[in-house]
């Protein structure tokens, strides 16, 4: 399969891209930074660029047959307006270029899945998170609004734990206290949703 990886350098993005050329893919790496990929570049497609941008995103993403993203903005308690300019740009791109699939990570307490949160869930994404999560509702939105043949992912919080291959998934889940999923498992998630019509048009949950 002809995967375009947005955040491809990023904690849960490299996870997809080992996954993905495990699986026998053809990897596009969607990178600011070349170097970050180390020795995985020249076993992908490089594409140097700005994900909010909707030339660099269009060029990017012809001739692939999914876009997966897995933008993220690291430790910041502050997006800006990454998500919602880079889901418009992926948006245009993919619908030029005649990609219909498309797997979005987002994050669980962003949008209508806040009032299924704990307690403790909640005052976090009220206070620390609340920008962050403001910016990726309006993307999700957009994405769900659009043509596309769309998953929108929503993990809990996310560690750097190993795979454990054990984690549910689904339109909702009872969430108690604060749960974790590791990037590993939110990883192979997105990459099973690209070739799976299971999720199309669905935003699942996915915890431990």
């Amino acid at each position: 399969m002809k995967l375009l990886i947005l955040g491809a350098t990023g904690p849960t993005g490299r996870h997809v891209v080992d996954l993905a050329l495990r699986a026998g893919d053809s990897v596009t790496a969607f990178v600011r930074n070349p170097a970050a990929l180390g020795d995985l570049a020249d076993r992908v497609t490089l594409f140097t660029g700005d994900a909010t941008s909707p030339r660099d995103v269009s060029a990017a993403a012809v001739g692939q047959e999914a876009v997966v993203s897995a933008l993220g903005v690291g430790t910041s308690v502050r997006a800006g307006d990454l998500f919602t300019r880079a889901s418009t740009a992926v948006i245009g791109a993919a619908g030029e270029a005649g990609v219909s699939r498309l797997v979005w990570l987002s994050s669980f307490g962003v949008g209508h899945t806040f009032d299924w949160s704990s307690g403790p869930q909640k005052l976090i994404y009220r206070t620390l998170l609340r920008s962050v999560y403001a910016d990726k509702a309006i993307a999700d939105e957009r994405i769900r609004s659009s043509a596309l043949d769309w998953t929108v992912v929503y993990p809990t919080r996310l560690t750097h734990g190993p795979a454990k291959g054990t984690f549910s998934a689904d339109d909702r889940l009872p969430m108690k206290g604060n749960p974790t999923i590791s990037r590993a498992d939110v990883a192979a998630f997105m990459h099973r949703a690209t070739r799976s019509g299971e999720w199309i048009h669905r935003s699942p949950v996915i915890t431990d």
